[in-house]
């Protein structure tokens, strides 16, 4: 088992260890979940532990589920129990009913940094962290205003006949009025996946480019095969400080690196504080490469996708084939090589800590090509890549 709980097969009866996954260390993120209220009309069982309970419990029973290979088990179930992680935090009142807006993607990202601290393999944890994620997309799916083309977005990154699974539980799992309703949605939703071809693979494009202008421009024909033809490429490194991004992109890469931290260095600018003139000196050496056709590195954190998005903005707007490179370590790896840096390039770990609640993974709908080279305690990276 690769989960840090105990996930239910025919070796237990289908039936789920309670009392195992509800104990240390897991009680940390299910105590809040106990005492957290849900909108009655949505929710009559009540707090969203029992409510997680009952999602759980309806997908063991399924025989569907229990038909799926192990490792495919163990991603849904994961993703059922931890689907609603983060509305304790997402809780408000407003006009007398009970809401948890965002509670999708910060779930998302408290799975992530979950599944990290436990050590969960990088695949298994990212196909969780998308189900979590998505997981709430089949029951609205159908009525919204460009539902292929948002299926076909969501496809490059979630599994759709597993978020299916994992949706078709989170209905059952409650008590509500429109039950019937959300279940006939998510049919909707598997039908939609299977005839559009994306329903265990996500959606083909003719090519990286093709894939990358759909998604860049709202009303584009995803049939379309684009012409490649690019001036240069820029690699734009991702993780957290201390992973190891920068060692490896001058080991591994040649060519001219554009490195925030040297810049804030040759400034002898604070790495807290404005950052707008260590930003704008990066900009400039970066828009010379670009006017010349010179492919470069853009090393820095890059955590937010909305913070990478300015920049490949700015990259694909001269003709750019934009490579994004995430780089991650274990949790002692990282604070090890973190600690063992000099100077204001060492991050107080109470910063990173801050920085694990933003932590967004690059994915391919973001570039033509992203690579995930993940260290293990020791030794060489793992790359995996998607073009």
């Amino acid at each position: 088992m690769k989960l840090p709980f105990a996930c239910p097969g025919p070796n237990t009866g289908w039936k789920i260890d309670w009392d195992a996954i509800d104990s240390p260390p897991h009680t940390a993120w299910i105590e809040p979940m106990k005492t957290c209220p849900q909108d009655p009309v949505y929710h009559a069982e009540g707090d969203v532990w029992t409510h997680t309970k009952m999602v759980c419990e309806a997908l063991a029973g399924s025989a569907s589920w229990r038909a799926l290979p192990a490792h495919a088990r163990e991603v849904v179930f994961a993703a059922c129990l931890l689907h609603d992680i983060a509305k304790p935090l997402c809780t408000r009142v407003e006009n007398g009913r009970i809401r948890q807006p965002g509670h999708s993607p910060k779930g998302a990202l408290m799975t992530r940094t979950l599944l990290w601290r436990h050590h969960v393999p990088f695949a298994l944890r990212e196909q969780v962290v998308a189900l979590v994620r998505t997981h709430q997309v089949p029951f609205f799916l159908i009525d919204s205003p460009s539902p292929t083309r948002r299926l076909i977005i969501m496809s490059q990154t979630a599994r759709c006949d597993h978020l299916a699974q994992v949706t078709r539980a989170d209905a059952l799992g409650r008590i509500c009025e429109d039950q019937q309703t959300l279940l006939d949605n998510i049919e909707l939703f598997e039908t939609l996946s299977r005839e559009q071809d994306c329903a265990d693979h996500p959606w083909a494009f003719a090519n990286p480019h093709a894939r990358f202008l759909y998604m860049r421009r709202k009303h584009r024909d995803p049939h379309y095969a684009a012409h490649v033809e690019h001036r240069c490429e820029v690699v734009m490194t991702a993780g957290l400080p201390g992973c190891g991004k920068t060692h490896f992109a001058e080991h591994e890469l040649d060519l001219p690196l554009i490195s925030l931290d040297a810049i804030r260095r040759e400034l002898k600018h604070q790495r807290t504080g404005d950052q707008g003139p260590v930003l704008r000196l990066a900009r400039e050496r970066a828009r010379e490469y670009l006017r010349k056709g010179q492919s470069f590195i853009w090393g820095a954190t890059n955590l937010r996708r909305d913070l990478r998005a300015r920049l490949i903005d700015l990259f694909a707007n001269y003709g750019a084939r934009i490579r994004i490179i995430h780089v991650e370590a274990p949790p002692e790896r990282l604070h090890r090589q973190n600690n063992a840096r000099t100077g204001d390039d060492r991050v107080p770990a109470k910063a990173i800590e801050r920085m694990l609640n933003i932590w967004e993974l690059p994915d391919i709908t973001e570039a033509h090509q992203v690579d995930y080279v993940v260290y293990g305690e020791r030794g060489a990276p793992q790359v995996i890549s998607r073009i």
